[in-house]
C-alpha cells in the first residue's frame, strides 16, 4: 500500500475532527432518553443511584451500532463539504485528483471502523447486553441493597417489615425506627427504637439490625398477654431471603455471538422456530458492518452542494437516510424472527437497494458532468420556498407610498 500523501494527510484531518465529535454526540443523543428511563426503573426498585451508570455503560455497544455509521458518515461528509464550499475540491479536481482517488482516506477510516463494529455487534454486544439484563435482575431481586425509603414501610426480609422516619450518613444511621417481625407459628415481635444500624455479621445470610433507646413488645398465641421490654440496646438479627441465581447468557439471540448463532442455525438438534430467529439476529449483524464500506459513497455524494449555494439539505438527508434504512433492517429481522419472510432476504434486499442508491448517488456526481444527485430535491425546496416569498408582495408593486406602506404593515399587526 502506498503511504499518505500530504493530500491524504490533509484529508484525514479534515473527516478525523467531525468523525470522532459526531459519534460522540450520536452516542449521548441515543443513551439521553434511555438513561431517564434507567432512573425512573432504578429509583422505583429502590436501588442505588449508582447502578444507573454501570447499565448505560452496558448499553453503548448497543447503541454504537448505529453511531458509528452515523458518525463515519457524518465525518466524510463535513470533511468533504468543507473541501467544497471553500472551493478546494475544485482545485483538486482541476489538477487531476479526480473522487475516487479521495476516497482512499475515507475508505481507510471506513475499514477500520468496520471491523470495530464487527468486533462489537459479533462479541462485544451479547456480553454487555448480558451483564445489563444481570443489573436488572440483581435490581428486581434486591441482590444491589434496596433502598429504605423514609416513611415507609419497606419489607426488609420475609415476614419482616421495617419502617424509617429519618436517615442520616446514607443509611448509616437511622432515627424512629420501627420493625414487625413474625413467624410460620404465630409469634410476632414489634420494636419501635430511637436509633437504628445495620451491621455486617460472619454469615452472608444473616445482619444484625441494632436498635438503641426503645420498646420491645413480643406477642405469641400461648401467652394471654404480649410482654413489653424496655431497653438501651437491643441486637435483632434479621434472616436475608435466598437470592435466586441469575440464569446463563444464552437466552436471547441479543446474547449470543456470531459463532454461536452460526452453530445455532446449522445445529440439526435446534428447533426450526429457533433456527428462523438465530438466522435473522445473524444475518442482522453481518449487514450492519457489511453496511460501512458503502457509506464513503453515500457521505463524499452528499456533502458536495450544487454550484453557487451552500446548502446543507444533504446533511439531513444523510441521517434520514442511515435512520430510515436502520429501522427498515430492525423490522427485516422482526418479521424475519417471526417467519413473515425469509431472514436472508429480510436484510440482504434493502442493503442491496441502499448500496445501489448509494452508487447511483456516487456515480452521479464523479462520471456525469455537472452532475448533482441532490439538485433536484434543491430545486424543489426552492420553488416550495418560493411560494411563501411570493405570498409578501413589496409595497411598492402594489402602489403604495412608504407612509402608506408602514401604515397598512401597522394595521396588519
Amino acid at each position: 500500500m502506498a503511504p499518505l500523501t500530504a493530500i491524504d494527510r490533509y484529508l484525514f484531518r479534515l473527516i478525523i475532527v467531525p468523525l470522532i465529535g459526531t459519534l460522540v454526540i450520536a452516542a449521548m443523543l441515543l443513551l439521553l432518553e434511555k438513561m431517564l428511563n434507567l432512573f425512573d426503573f432504578v429509583v422505583n426498585e429502590g436501588g442505588p443511584v449508582s447502578v444507573v451508570w454501570r447499565m448505560l455503560g452496558n448499553l453503548i455497544p448497543e447503541y454504537l451500532s448505529l453511531g458509528i455509521p452515523i458518525g463515519v458518515t457524518l465525518g466524510i461528509l463535513l470533511g468533504f463539504r468543507r473541501l467544497a464550499l471553500s472551493s478546494e475540491l475544485d482545485a483538486l479536481n482541476s489538477v487531476g485528483v479526480g473522487y475516487g482517488r479521495m476516497l482512499k482516506v475515507p475508505y481507510i477510516l471506513a475499514t477500520v471502523f468496520a471491523i470495530v463494529n464487527f468486533g462489537i455487534v459479533g462479541f462485544l454486544q451479547p456480553y454487555s447486553r448480558y451483564a445489563y439484563e444481570g443489573l436488572r435482575f440483581e435490581l428486581r431481586s434486591g441482590a444491589l441493597g434496596a433502598s429504605i425509603k423514609v416513611g415507609e414501610f419497606t419489607r426488609i426480609a420475609e415476614r419482616t417489615t421495617l419502617r424509617v422516619e429519618q436517615s442520616f450518613d446514607k443509611g448509616a444511621d437511622l432515627r424512629g425506627v420501627f420493625v414487625r417481625a413474625g413467624q410460620a407459628d404465630g409469634r410476632s415481635l414489634a420494636v419501635s427504637a430511637a436509633r437504628g444500624q445495620f451491621l455486617l455479621t460472619d454469615d452472608p445470610d444473616v445482619i444484625i439490625l441494632r436498635l438503641k433507646n426503645g420498646t420491645l413488645v413480643h406477642d405469641s398465641p400461648r401467652n394471654q398477654v404480649p410482654r413489653v421490654l424496655t431497653f438501651v440496646q437491643h441486637d435483632l438479627p434479621v434472616d436475608l431471603p435466598a437470592m435466586e441465581r441469575f440464569r446463563t447468557r444464552g437466552a436471547e439471540n441479543l446474547e449470543r455471538t456470531l459463532p454461536e448463532l452460526w452453530k445455532m442455525m446449522r445445529s440439526p438438534e435446534t428447533s426450526e422456530q429457533d433456527r428462523t430467529m438465530a438466522s435473522a439476529a445473524f444475518h442482522r449483524r453481518m449487514v450492519q458492518w457489511v453496511v460501512m464500506f458503502v457509506l464513503p459513497l453515500l457521505a463524499v455524494a452528499l456533502a458536495v452542494p450544487p454550484k453557487r449555494t451552500t446548502s446543507a439539505i444533504g446533511v439531513f438527508l444523510s441521517v434520514v437516510m442511515l435512520v430510515t434504512y436502520h429501522k427498515i433492517s430492525e423490522y427485516g429481522e422482526r418479521m424475519g424472527a417471526i417467519g413473515r419472510i425469509d431472514p436472508m432476504l429480510a436484510q440482504w434486499v434493502p442493503f442491496a437497494i441502499f448500496t445501489a442508491l448509494c452508487f447511483w448517488f456516487y456515480h452521479v456526481l464523479a462520471h456525469k458532468p455537472g452532475g448533482q444527485p441532490i439538485g433536484g430535491l434543491e430545486r424543489a425546496i426552492k420553488k416550495f420556498t418560493g411560494l411563501f416569498k411570493g405570498l409578501k408582495k413589496p409595497a411598492a408593486k402594489m402602489g403604495l407610498l412608504p407612509e402608506e406602506a408602514e401604515t397598512v404593515a401597522e394595521g396588519s399587526r
